[in-house]
Parts: structure tokens; C-alpha cells; sequence
């Protein structure tokens, strides 16, 4: 048996609510049979990327950040930056990834996922 893979068009939509679907049905939020404690959703293909509907404003208000593990060593990175060096693909599966539980599923969730532009 085959598992189908739910796919989402992200061209026109803004960042969070594709985001936010994305982390349902990843999860398994959607179906009936969810467990918090097994994994449980759907393999999520993200489609058109690239055509998220993002201001230049809210993209200079996002940003994230990068741990080295030496002192001294974080890294705030904005919004604009990470768009420009690896696109929109980076900034949404990082938003889908802070949306997601943090405990040993999310690993497993984030497997499922793919982002294409």
C-alpha cells in the first residue's frame, strides 16, 4: 500500500499559512486516526515556491538564527538574506520546522517533506 502525498500550491499564498498546513498535515492533525505520540501524518510536497506571496517589509522582520557551539558563536540571520543566498525554499521549511514539536517526531516529520520551486 502506497502512501498518497498531499500536495500544496504556495503560489499567491503568504508564508505562515502555507506553513501552518503544511505542519498539520505533517503532524497528522488532519485525519482522524492521530496519535501524539507516533507519527502519523502525511508525506507534504510544497509546489511554486517561489511564488509566495511575501512583502519586502515582513521579509527585513523575519529572521532566524545559527549556533556554531563556540562562544560567541550566534548568528542572526534576516529574512532577506536567507532568500537571497538559498531562496524561498529555506524560508519556508524553516518556518514549517518552528512549527512543529520539539521532541523526536520532528525529525521524522521534516523527512517528509519536500519543497520545490
Amino acid at each position: 500500500m502506497k502512501k498518497e502525498i498531499k500536495t500544496i500550491d504556495a503560489s499567491g499564498r503568504t508564508l505562515g499559512r502555507v506553513a501552518s498546513e503544511v505542519a498539520m498535515s505533517l503532524m497528522g492533525k488532519t485525519k482522524a486516526t492521530f496519535e501524539r505520540n507516533k507519527y502519523s501524518g502525511l508525506p507534504v510536497k510544497v509546489i511554486n515556491a517561489a511564488k509566495l506571496r511575501i512583502t519586502v517589509k515582513k521579509l527585513e522582520n523575519i529572521y532566524h538564527t545559527r549556533y556554531s557551539g563556540i562562544p560567541g558563536g550566534l548568528r542572526i540571520i534576516s529574512g532577506t538574506e536567507t532568500a537571497e543566498k538559498k531562496g524561498f525554499k529555506e524560508l519556508i521549511s524553516l518556518a514549517i520546522y518552528k512549527m512543529l514539536p520539539d521532541n523526536k517526531l520532528r525529525r521524522k516529520m521534516m523527512k517528509n517533506l519536500t519543497v520545490q520551486d
